[in-house]
């Protein structure tokens, strides 16, 4: 390339955890090619990420890359979350999507990007046809099969099979959708979809954000082929430049140099410190005797929840290690009242922390089983560590992730709209030994296929390569249309 005219790369990820995490990892993974990174972060995730990870020593290996940091419009007071999209997804489209532009159009982006990779659930961020124009990958940080679930709403209320008519409808089989004949129930739908008025806000915002992902120049999905073909294949009938580049994390561990990676690269990119004591505990304990739970970086529970898994992690006799974030109980009172048999029993068998390193947690040769939320992210983890999973999905995609865990993938059971200890207490014996025999098969399968994916002429592997080819060549145009 002729100086100052070389692949540039504009990464910008949706403000939430389980959105940042995979996108650093990718950028990662193109640092590692020698592309020009410039990475764009919301001001308050960046600054909580300086706080908790070692995020700026990981990447100051990389002489290309760069951090920089833009405004959401939101007041540093403000807390929803995604709790109250509307809010944010507002005051983006007013403050942050003109801003993006200024910033680009000045300079103070570096040089005018090759692309943009943009996460796909704020699409709106770029008009393609606004100058300067750039060609957008969109990213989706979700699985395929409910990137496709999302993409066939429109179909299903179009059809009559939506919206939910109540609590009695949501076994219902969905049909006509393609690659998910006799498998998703209305239940299974993102949650979204539960919405009784098919008008609501967050359903058609988040239906048109998976349409305008599928008009990109590209779409990237952190999945891989072994895993999800025939959905992939059935997407590709909408988008047919797919980059299906995961598992993600296991991807940068096969490309990273050295033979292992330092501890601190397989810590999560995480809000809150981690605690790793839990480690030395796990160190304690026999072999793929302890069941790790973990609801991730949003899912929040009530009082009553939160003594519900208690009891039925005490009463199921298992040894488990429990994340309980600061903000993951609502209404959660502490000690006061706490029965002392839970008490008792979790001195006895239970570890409790604030945050744990997760991929090392379920690596960990203690691990037997993972309570999980179904988040993508944390599904891709326990794939690829060889732990079936226990599904208690909440939010989004997660509904649908835990339905192909148990019944597609056959790699776990489904907890979904459950929450009382006598069925926590069996699926987690079930998983850890009434089942146990029937799940490992296939979770020993599906983890070979997902790091053999990665691997050196793996379909993930070669998608990236694909990727990364793809970009400079878009470079090489632009440098011969300049010319």
């Amino acid at each position: 390339m002729e100086k100052g005219v070389e692949p540039h790369v504009l990464m910008f990820p949706f403000p939430a955890l389980g959105h940042v995490n995979p996108m650093l990892k990718l950028a990662e993974l193109l640092s590692l090619s020698g592309l020009r990174i410039t990475f764009l972060n919301i001001h308050s995730i960046h600054q909580r990420l300086i706080l908790h990870t070692n995020l700026q020593s990981r990447f100051s290996c990389f002489p290309k890359f760069r951090f920089q940091t833009i405004t959401d419009g939101l007041p540093p007071s403000y807390t929803g979350g995604l709790t109250k999209l509307s809010h944010l997804v507002r005051s983006m489209e007013t403050v942050t999507k003109p801003l993006l532009r200024q910033m680009l159009l000045s300079g103070e982006l570096g040089p005018i990007p090759t692309c943009i990779i943009l996460d796909g659930f704020f699409s709106f961020m770029v008009d393609s046809n606004a100058e300067p124009r750039i060609p957008v990958f969109c990213f989706r940080t979700v699985s395929a099969c409910s990137f496709w679930a999302y993409s066939s709403i429109p179909e299903l209320i179009q059809e009559g099979q939506l919206p939910v008519k109540g609590e009695e409808d949501m076994d219902r089989m969905i049909e006509g959708v393609a690659g998910m004949e006799n498998i998703l129930r209305c239940r299974d739908l993102p949650s979204f979809s539960r919405v009784g008025d098919q008008t609501e806000p967050i359903l058609r915002y988040s239906v048109a954000q998976t349409i305008e992902s599928s008009k990109a120049h590209a779409l990237i999905l952190n999945t891989f082929e072994d895993l999800e073909a025939p959905i992939l294949s059935c997407i590709r009938r909408r988008c047919p430049n797919i980059y299906a580049i995961g598992p993600l994390h296991a991807h940068l561990k096969s490309r990273h140099p050295g033979e292992k990676s330092p501890p601190e690269l397989e810590s999560s990119n995480g809000y809150w410190e981690v605690d790793r004591s839990c480690l030395a505990w796990l160190d304690a304990q026999p072999s793929k005797s302890v069941v790790y739970v973990s609801f991730g970086s949003v899912t929040v529970m009530g009082d009553n929840q939160f003594r519900e898994f208690w009891h039925g992690l005490v009463d199921s006799g298992r040894r488990f290690l429990w994340v309980v974030r600061p903000n993951m109980v609502g209404g959660k009172d502490g000690e006061n009242g706490v029965p002392a048999r839970l008490e008792e029993g979790t001195k006895e068998r239970g570890c409790m922390v604030g945050w744990a390193p997760q991929e090392e947690v379920l690596a960990h040769e203690a691990i037997g089983g993972f309570l999980t939320h179904s988040g993508w992210n944390s599904t891709l983890e326990g794939i690829v560590a060889g732990v079936p999973m226990i599904c208690w999905p909440q939010f989004a995609d997660q509904l649908t992730n835990s339905r192909f865990v148990s019944e597609v993938w056959k790699i776990g059971l489904d907890m979904k709209d459950v929450c009382d200890r006598k069925t926590v207490a069996k699926m987690v014996n079930d998983v850890m030994e009434n089942r146990r025999n029937e799940l490992m098969g296939p979770v020993i399968e599906t983890a070979k296929l997902a790091i053999s994916s990665v691997e050196e002429g793996g379909s993930s592997y070669c998608d990236l390569e694909r990727m990364i080819h793809d970009i400079q060549l878009l470079c090489r145009q632009r440098r011969e249309a300049i010319d």
